[in-house]
Order: structure tokens, then C-alpha cells, then sequence
């Protein structure tokens, strides 16, 4: 990966739905071979997909929440069973296994206090958990999807 295909990455990262001439044009290259990059990007999965960032806010989902998962039992069986329960769940919008204290983080983004209640009667009522504590985003300072490239 070269200067021209980072530069090609940072502009979709911003704007997906500029065209390829328009990326070609930023970057000094003609069409044809900016759409070559684009392509060898795709291939290689580097650019796993293009899609559209909505207002959480304005679709009346204003509050997210970290919730922190202790496992009930550790091996690879009961992982893929809240792997697969957690996938499920449309609330929760990353997944992570961490180290430290609790086994896993999840980000979870709802409309209000009531609507958590529901999703969390839900978490604990279809997988069994050992502890699991959350977190109330107060203000969120910064958001991105751009990687640092």
C-alpha cells in the first residue's frame, strides 16, 4: 500500500460516496486506475464495506451504554452461544473480549432508560452471565470511523 491508496482511504473514509473521478482528481491519478486501487482495496479487505453514518439523536436513540459482561463459564463453547446471542441483539453495536476484570464490552445504543430495561431483561434472560454492570455515556466528546492511516 502506497501514499496514493492511503489518500484514496482517507477520502472515503470521509465522504463514500464521492466518485471515483472526483477521488482521481484529488489525488492526481486518472479514473481508470484510481478504480483499479479501489478495487485492489476491496479484494484484499481492506475496505470491508461503504455505509451510511446516521444521527442516533435525531432517530430518538440518544443514549449509549457500556456494559460490561463477566462470563458464567470460560471455555469455547458458552463463548460461541453469547457470541451468537449478543450477534443477535440490534441494540448492541460493537462486541468486544477484553482482559481485565470483566471478560467482555459491549456498546449498546437505545432511545431512553425504559428501552435499556428491555434490552438488559433481555441480555440476562437468554444467556446465563456472572455479573454484569453498565455504564451511562454522559456526553460524547468524540466519535469517529476514520482510522488514523
Amino acid at each position: 500500500m502506497d501514499r496514493l491508496d492511503r489518500e484514496i482511504l482517507r477520502l472515503l473514509q470521509n465522504d463514500a460516496t464521492l466518485s471515483v473521478s472526483d477521488i482521481a482528481e484529488q489525488i492526481g491519478l486518472s479514473s481508470t486506475p484510481c478504480w483499479r486501487r479501489i478495487q485492489n482495496l476491496e479484494k484484499l479487505g481492506i475496505i470491508k464495506k461503504r455505509v451510511a453514518l446516521l444521527d442516533a439523536e435525531k432517530l430518538n436513540l440518544g443514549m449509549t451504554v457500556f456494559v460490561q459482561v463477566k462470563a458464567a463459564q470460560h471455555d469455547i463453547n458458552w463463548l460461541g452461544r453469547f457470541a451468537e446471542y449478543a450477534a443477535g441483539i440490534e441494540e448492541i453495536v460493537e462486541f468486544y473480549r477484553m482482559s481485565g476484570e470483566y471478560d467482555y464490552m459491549l456498546k449498546v445504543v437505545v432511545a431512553d432508560m425504559k428501552a435499556f430495561d428491555v434490552f438488559y431483561k433481555r441480555l440476562v434472560g437468554g444467556i446465563e452471565l456472572s455479573d454484569v454492570t453498565s455504564s451511562f455515556a454522559m456526553e460524547q466528546i468524540k466519535y469517529t470511523t476514520a482510522l488514523a492511516i
